[in-house]
């Protein structure tokens, strides 16, 4: 692996050296580096540190973690500063009451310890950040790799990027397509889904879950109505319980499902979703299919290209502050709807393998005369340019 690393891990670097003021707070999915960020950030931070985690079962008793803390505390020494980095914080007993309650009495007391909490999913902390340490902290997005990233930390190729998508742990494992396969089950899948969603949350229907993913990643890029979801599910329940689950898995980084343009909200959230992967990593999952095998399928191959094109959108859209939707009316469609402020760009994703016409665009710019409106791919923004670019620059 190239020498390279994360932008978050220069910013949490500067937060750290500010006064101390707000606990900091690394959120993202599973497997993206929040831990190699906050060992990156130790190395280069001249302060006492100490790294605890959640994950071990036997040590997640709130006695211990305000143990770990006053044991820093009483290290420390003229007033020196301290770090404190907590993994998978979540796991730990009351954690967000204890933290309030330590954090206060420190900052009362002048103590110049500095906190960062690493956290997988925002679902997972979201309530103790919102009640117990409201206005206490500062979050830092960690979404998934984009092209650039893996391009340069591993010499990704865009065709390689497309396929398997961008787990930086799985970077080397992309020549064995079974090996990759059974990393991307075992290490990010079962664990998103069995320890943190089904683990820490109530899920009355698992098995539903479960297959609510597997047709996710398997209709990544298309618009699937909740009935007929529901049609291909067993104990399927209702749609009310489809849209919760699909939001879980939205916030662990898994899928989501974009909801359709309009300047109706309540239009908005009764729309169909269309089902996109954060990764199209995920997409692998899919029996049968291997990297030369879906090169080979000019219609599979153009819709791995799309979602590839739609997940690179929706892991930037929390960090550049836009919003991202789908349009469709009648027989008009475009792919993807950016929304910043007043704002409109409409994006259509053209891989030259089918042919495609560009009436959607043509319809939603007479609709929305003051939209931008692009091509992503042939006679348009060529689509290595594309996933090198800021996609604020569309604006």
């Amino acid at each position: 692996m190239a020498e390279y690393k994360r932008p978050q891990t220069q910013i949490l670097i500067n937060r750290l050296k500010e006064k101390r003021h707000f606990i900091q707070v690394l959120l993202g999915p599973r497997q993206v580096g929040k831990s190699t960020i906050a060992q990156e950030v130790e190395t280069k931070l001249k302060m006492k540190t100490l790294f605890i985690s959640g994950d071990n079962p036997q040590l997640r008793s709130s006695v211990y973690l305000e143990q770990q803390w006053n044991a820093l505390r009483m290290s420390l020494k003229n007033k020196q500063p301290g770090l404190l980095i907590i993994d998978e914080v979540h796991k730990f007993e009351n954690w967000s009451e204890i933290i309030k309650d330590i954090w206060d009495k420190d900052t009362r007391n002048k103590v110049n310890i500095k906190l960062v909490l690493l956290g997988s999913a925002p679902l997972l902390i979201q309530d103790g950040l919102g009640e117990s340490l409201f206005g206490r902290f500062e979050v830092i997005q960690t979404p998934h790799w984009n092209y650039q990233e893996m391009a340069t930390a591993f010499h990704t190729t865009l065709d390689q990027y497309i396929f398997f998508g961008s787990y930086p742990g799985s970077a080397k494992l992309m020549k064995d397509d079974n090996r990759f396969k059974k990393y991307i089950n075992d290490s990010i899948v079962e664990t998103t889904l069995s320890r943190d969603i089904m683990y820490l949350k109530k899920i009355e229907k698992p098995a539903l879950l479960r297959r609510l993913f597997q047709l996710s990643y398997e209709y990544s890029g298309q618009i699937l109505t909740y009935q007929k979801m529901l049609g291909q599910l067993q104990d399927a329940g209702n749609t009310t319980t489809l849209a919760h689950y699909l939001d879980l898995l939205s916030q662990v980084g898994m899928v989501c499902g974009l909801q359709k343009f309009s300047g109706e909200k309540v239009r908005q959230r009764a729309s169909p979703p269309k089902l996109q992967v954060y990764n199209n990593a995920l997409m692998t999952q899919k029996e049968f299919d291997s990297f030369a095998d879906c090169k080979r399928d000019a219609k599979e191959w153009g819709r791995r290209i799309e979602s590839a094109v739609g997940s690179h959108l929706l892991n930037q859209a929390k960090i550049k502050g836009y919003e991202i939707y789908y349009w469709r009316e009648g027989d008009f469609e475009v792919d993807f709807i950016l929304k910043k402020g007043t704002k409109l760009v409409a994006l259509e994703v053209k891989s030259g393998l089918s042919k495609q016409s560009l009436i959607g665009l043509e319809e939603f710019k007479k609709r929305n005369p003051t939209a931008q409106v692009q091509v992503v791919g042939e006679k348009g923004i060529p689509f290595k340019d594309f996933f090198l670019m800021n996609p604020l620059d569309l604006f």
